[in-house]
């Protein structure tokens, strides 16, 4: 009789944990259902031979392909032209495979990236156009200029991702690899971190406090911790990310002969700055803008880079 008392409140308590559990699990499914949807509305799927590609296309002018990084969409393309580029452009901006509403193929190699893109490019009738690339969107870039020479006229690569011979695992990140996986492709896991653990979440997108140089700096890491959600929707693509170390893939960057402006921070702790070193030395024609700090996301440097891709883009245009 007297270890009544205790098991009452120990049932309670588990009472409350499991109604806790349920309704966090509620509201995180919830909001990425609400997202799902919300996203679907703002963007196109087109079938390809590599299966169903989904893109975003707005403005005008000479023709920009937006490559997001791991993790990401279209929605994340959209941002980062929001607050790394500018000019008069049409963009387009696409989930690459296995992101939000894009397949993956039975062969989802970079190369195999590169073509479902011109295809995509082809069937909304663009010819000619220039990449703006972030991270893990890097890889299929290089593709594209490699495989495509006559159509990619010039490239803006930022805080490039490992491709062969670099090794996928990076040491120092700044959060334990268990932080990546507990969120990863889990909507439950996202939405309760992004909740109780922001500053964690934020550590492993690199976003430091120490490098925020303004404001825009804050809405920008907030914004873009809402483009990984929902999370379930990115994990195949997340998945996918391997395929850009795969030992059989060749990338002849000798070859590329557009025009590359490159930027890596010093202090990045996703991608090295070794990757952006090597690329700097085999591309013929490049520009290496090498930034003392800023890490992955560039932060504090952005309205310079702005200013630096609007005018590089400009002066690759033909005439």
């Amino acid at each position: 009789m007297t270890f009544r008392p205790a098991i009452t409140v120990f049932g309670l308590i588990l009472t409350v944990l499991a109604v806790a559990a349920v309704t966090m699990t509620i509201l995180a499914r919830l909001e990425a259902g609400q997202r799902r949807a919300t996203l679907a509305a703002r963007s196109l799927v087109t079938d390809t031979p590599f299966g169903q590609i989904e893109y975003k296309i707005w403005g005008s002018g000479p023709a920009v392909l937006v490559l997001h990084g791991a993790g990401g969409g279209f929605d994340q393309g959209e941002l980062l032209v929001e607050a790394l580029a500018g000019g008069e452009h049409t963009w387009i901006s696409v989930s690459r495979f296995g992101y939000l509403r894009s397949k993956v193929p039975e062969d989802a190699s970079t190369p195999a990236q590169a073509d479902a893109l011109v295809s995509l490019l082809d069937q909304i009738g663009i010819e000619h156009f220039s990449v703006l690339a972030m991270s893990g969107g890097v890889p299929p870039a290089l593709q594209l200029a490699i495989r495509s020479p006559d159509r990619v006229e010039a490239m803006v690569l930022l805080s490039s991702a490992p491709f062969t011979p670099f090794a996928p695992q990076v040491d120092g990140r700044p959060v334990p690899a268990s932080v990546y996986n507990a969120v990863a492709g889990n909507d439950v896991g996202y939405w309760l971190m992004s909740r109780i653990a922001r500053r964690q979440l934020e550590s492993a997108f690199d976003a430091r406090p120490e490098l925020r140089g303004a404001a825009a700096d804050d809405l920008f890491v907030r914004r873009l911790i809402e483009t990984f959600s929902p999370a379930s929707d990115r994990l195949r693509g997340l998945l996918n990310e391997a395929a850009a170390v795969d030992p059989d893939t060749v990338y002849d960057l000798e070859s590329i002969i557009s025009p590359v402006l490159l930027v890596h921070a010093e202090d990045d702790r996703i991608n090295p700055v070794e990757i952006a070193e090597t690329i700097s030395k085999q591309i013929p024609s490049v520009r290496f803008l090498r930034l003392p700090s800023g890490g992955h996301l560039l932060l504090g440097h952005h309205a310079l880079l702005q200013a630096q891709v609007t005018s590089f883009l400009s002066s690759a245009e033909p005439t």
